[in-house]
C-alpha cells in the first residue's frame, strides 16, 4: 500500500481485472493525492454495490407506502446515489458544477483493450465542445487475433442525469458502454451532450442529434473503426438519454440521415413527466436514487423559462406534443421497472405509442430501481438479465434487416 492506504495499481489490476489497468480519473490533476481521489462520492458508490454484489447486503427491507420490498444493498446504494445529486442542487435553480465533477467519478478513454473493448474520446464540435466516447470491441479491432473484415453495427447511447448531471465518461457509463459494445458486439458512440441550467432546452437535443450527423459526415470514418455499419444504427439512452432516445428517433425520422439508418430504439426508464402526478409518484415514496422533487427541480432548470410539466420535452403525448403518427418509426424495445417513480409516465408513454401503430416492446423489471441497468458492472443479476434482453431485441431487429 502507498502512504495514503491506498493497494498499488498492480494490485488492483490483478484483483479487479484489466478495468483496474484503465482505471485513471479523466482530470488527474484535479486530485492530487489518493485519499482525494478516495472522497469522489461515485467511488463511495462503487464500493456499496462491490458490498452488493458479494451478497453481504441481501436482506429485504419495505418500500414505504407499497407492499413492495428491496434488497438492502440497494436501497442503501440508491440513497447514497440520491444524497450525492441533492447536494449539487441550489435552492436558486443552479448547480454547483465544481461539486458536481468532483462527485463524478469520471474514467479516461483508454486505447488499449479494457475487457475485450478498447475507448477513445472524440470532439465533434469544436465550437461548443460536444464529444463523443468511442467503444470499439476488440474482435473489431485491427491486428486484433478476432478481427474481421464482416461490418459491425453502430449503438449511439445516451446518458441519463435529469439534463442537468453525469457525463459519459463517469465510471457507470464507462462500464456500460464496454459491456453493451461487447455483449452486442457493436460499435457504441456515446455522446456528452452540454448539460442544463447552463444549457437549457433544446441544447441536449441538439448536441444529441449532431452526434448522428456526425455519424454520417466524412469525419467520422477518421475515428471510427472501417467494419463501422451505419446503416445498422441503434440510438439507447437511459432516463434522461431515454427522452432524448424518442426524440431523435423522431428527427430522424423526419429526415434522410444517409448512410445512417436508424434500425432500432432503446429508451431505458425514458425521463418523462406532466403537471398531473402520476400514482407511481404518489405512491413509492422514498424509493432509492430519484425522487418527485428532484425530477421536478431538472425540469425546471431544463426546460424554457416559464415553462411547466407540460411543455412537450417534457410531456410527449401531452396537450403542446407534436403528432407523431405519420412518422415510420423503427422498432422499439422500452425498460421500464416497478421501484421507479417515473413508472406510470413510461407506461402511459408506451400504451400512446402502441395506440398509434408503433412497434413497441416492453418490459417491467419487478424490483428495478431507477437505473438499476448500470450496475451490471458489479454483477447485480437484474441488471446482467437487461443486458442480455437489449442484445436479444438488438439481434431480433438485425435478422429482420438481413431478410429484407
Amino acid at each position: 500500500m502507498d502512504k495514503d492506504g491506498v493497494k498499488s495499481k498492480k494490485r488492483r489490476s490483478d484483483e479487479r481485472g484489466d478495468e483496474e489497468a484503465c482505471f485513471e480519473l479523466a482530470s488527474p490533476s484535479a486530485f492530487k493525492s489518493s485519499r482525494q481521489r478516495r472522497g469522489c462520492g461515485f467511488l463511495l458508490v462503487d464500493r456499496l454495490l462491490s458490498l452488493v454484489s458479494s451478497k453481504r447486503l441481501t436482506e429485504e427491507v419495505p418500500v414505504s407506502n407499497t407492499k413492495l420490498t428491496i434488497p438492502l444493498g440497494l436501497k442503501v446504494v440508491g440513497e447514497v446515489i440520491k444524497r450525492l445529486n441533492s447536494i449539487t442542487r441550489r435552492s436558486d435553480g443552479t448547480i454547483n458544477r465544481a461539486l458536481a465533477d468532483l462527485l463524478e467519478l469520471k474514467i479516461a478513454a483508454c486505447e488499449k483493450p479494457t475487457n475485450g473493448v478498447s475507448t477513445r474520446d472524440v470532439v465533434i464540435d469544436e465550437a461548443t465542445n460536444v464529444w463523443v466516447r468511442i467503444f470499439t470491441p476488440e474482435i473489431v479491432r485491427p491486428g486484433s487475433n478476432s478481427s474481421s473484415e464482416e461490418k459491425v453495427p453502430v449503438m449511439v447511447y445516451y446518458h441519463g442525469g435529469g439534463f442537468g448531471v453525469l457525463c459519459a465518461n463517469m465510471l457507470f457509463y464507462d462500464r456500460i458502454g464496454r459491456t453493451l459494445a461487447k455483449t452486442c458486439q457493436m460499435i457504441v458512440v456515446s455522446v456528452n451532450y452540454r448539460r442544463a441550467p447552463e444549457h437549457k432546452f433544446p441544447i441536449a437535443y441538439d448536441d444529441s442529434f449532431q452526434a448522428l450527423e456526425w455519424l454520417r459526415s466524412p469525419a467520422s470514418a477518421r475515428h471510427l473503426p472501417a467494419v463501422a455499419d451505419v446503416s445498422r444504427t441503434f440510438l439507447c439512452g437511459d432516463s434522461a438519454g431515454g427522452n432524448i432516445v424518442h426524440f431523435m428517433g423522431c428527427r430522424a425520422a423526419e429526415i434522410d440521415l444517409s448512410p445512417v439508418q436508424i434500425r432500432g430504439l432503446i429508451p431505458l426508464q425514458p425521463y418523462l413527466g406532466s403537471e398531473a402526478r402520476v400514482p407511481s409518484e404518489i405512491n413509492l415514496v422514498n424509493v432509492p436514487v430519484i425522487s418527485v422533487d428532484a425530477t421536478d427541480w431538472h425540469w425546471k432548470a431544463f426546460l424554457p423559462e416559464g415553462a411547466d410539466r407540460d411543455h412537450p420535452a417534457c410531456n410527449v403525448f401531452g396537450p403542446n406534443a407534436k403528432d407523431i403518427s405519420g412518422l415510420n418509426l423503427p422498432p422499439m424495445f422500452v425498460v421500464v421497472s416497478t421501484l421507479d417513480v417515473l413508472l406510470d409516465h413510461q407506461l402511459h408513454y408506451v400504451a400512446k405509442m402502441q395506440e398509434l401503430g408503433k412497434d413497441v416492446t416492453m418490459k417491467c423489471y419487478d424490483g428495478g430501481i431507477h437505473g438499476f441497468y448500470i450496475l451490471e458492472g458489479v454483477g447485480i443479476k437484474l441488471a446482467l438479465t437487461c443486458i442480455d434482453d437489449i442484445h436479444n431485441f438488438v439481434q431480433s431487429c438485425l435478422l429482420t434487416v438481413a431478410a429484407q
